[in-house]
Parts: structure tokens; C-alpha cells; sequence
């Protein structure tokens, strides 16, 4: 099984992650950091949304798990603060997991300072990543 990501609010912490792992060579394809708008939209296809947002979140997932022809991918994006964004208060993420046939998306809202909201996107993305690689290996 092969794994992708994509990343706004988590900077590339879930790839660093990922890679420490055993044998990340052979099951991690690989990811995008998108931290512009413009890159979310010319690399991932994110459309004309805001980019906070549960549609931002499903097709940077869809669209970095196409780029990197793997059998899953998940996303992140969010605001980590202080200020709000996009209508969405500080500590608010997006994530989306999804694979070649499912696609699930879930929010969170973390209180903490901007460190603290990544390490638990972190966390909460490599959870949603072993969910979703349960359902699909069964």
C-alpha cells in the first residue's frame, strides 16, 4: 500500500513524519507542501473556494493522490493563528483522507498556540491515515 500527502497548516511535519518510519522508501510516494492559494490551485486543483475549507481539504487530498498515483492520501489545511482566516477561527483544520474508492473528511478545532495546533494535526492526520489504510488492506 502506498501512501501520499498533502499539507498546508502542517508544513510538511506529516511527510517528516512518515519518512522517519521504517521502510518509508518503499510505501511513501510522496507529498506536496501548499502553503500559497496559487499552489493549492495550479498543483493539487483546489478550485475557487476558500482554502480552509472542507472542499480545499478533499481535493488537495484527491489531487495529490492522483499526482502521486498512491493508494492514499491525506490533507491538511487549517489556520493556525492567531488570526482567523478565510472565516475560520485560529485553530481551526480541515483534513481529508481518501482512497481509491473513499473519501473522508473531518475537522477539528484545536486551542493552543500555532505549534501546538500543528503537532496535533500531525497526530490526528497519521491517525486518519492508519484508519484508512485498516479499511482498505481488509
Amino acid at each position: 500500500m502506498t501512501i501520499a500527502t498533502a499539507e498546508s497548516l502542517t508544513a510538511g511535519n506529516v511527510a517528516t513524519a512518515l519518512g522517519a518510519a521504517a521502510d518509508a522508501a518503499v510505501w511513501y510516494r510522496g507529498g506536496v507542501v501548499a502553503y500559497a492559494a496559487e499552489v493549492k490551485r495550479c498543483v493539487l486543483g483546489v478550485p475557487e473556494v476558500p482554502v480552509v475549507s472542507e472542499t480545499a481539504a478533499r481535493a488537495m487530498a484527491e489531487g495529490v493522490r492522483s499526482l502521486m498515483d498512491a493508494d492514499i492520501a491525506v490533507a491538511t489545511t487549517g489556520v493556525g493563528g492567531p488570526d482567523p482566516q478565510d472565516g475560520e477561527a485560529a485553530g481551526s483544520v480541515w483534513f481529508c483522507v481518501v482512497s481509491r474508492s473513499d473519501a473522508r473528511v473531518s475537522h477539528r478545532q484545536y486551542d493552543g498556540d500555532p505549534a501546538e495546533v500543528v503537532d496535533r494535526s500531525v497526530q490526528y492526520a497519521i491517525e486518519l491515515l492508519l484508519s484508512m489504510a485498516k479499511v482498505v488492506h481488509s
